[in-house]
């Protein structure tokens, strides 16, 4: 059984930063396929989360386009952890933030999409006062 479980969360001041973590577990296969998400508060029904990062299992990062060198990927294999760093966070980065992954001999190459993941952790809460 997949299991993908997010960490690091939390309220902080605008101008700080955070390092949230998401350690996976039940994977069969190493060809798996990574992103982090995010939900803004009172998003509409039915849109989509947003994607932030994803990084396939040969280690190619695909950064969505308003990242603007914020937020930065890692991944350690041997531990089974996936980490986004965030640096100053801005309240427009208020929200939960979800790791997601699937798997596939060929991660897709594009910015990392919502409908394209079929695993889902909690998520974790990330509050950004001004």
């Amino acid at each position: 059984q997949v299991q993908l479980v997010e960490s690091g969360g939390g309220s902080v001041q605008a101008g700080e930063s955070l390092s949230l973590s998401c350690v996976y577990s039940g994977f069969t296969t190493k060809n798996i396929c990574m992103g982090w998400f995010r939900q803004a508060p009172g998003q509409a029904p039915g849109q989509e989360r947003e994607g932030i990062v994803s990084i396939g299992h040969n280690g190619v990062t695909r950064y969505a386009d308003f990242v603007k060198g914020r937020f930065d990927i890692s991944q350690d294999n041997s531990k089974n952890t996936l980490s986004l760093q965030i640096l100053n966070l801005k309240p427009e980065d208020t929200g939960v933030y979800y790791c997601a992954a699937y798997t596939a001999l060929v991660c897709v190459s594009w910015q990392p999409r919502e409908r394209d993941f079929e695993y889902w952790g909690q998520g974790t809460q990330v509050i950004v006062s001004s």
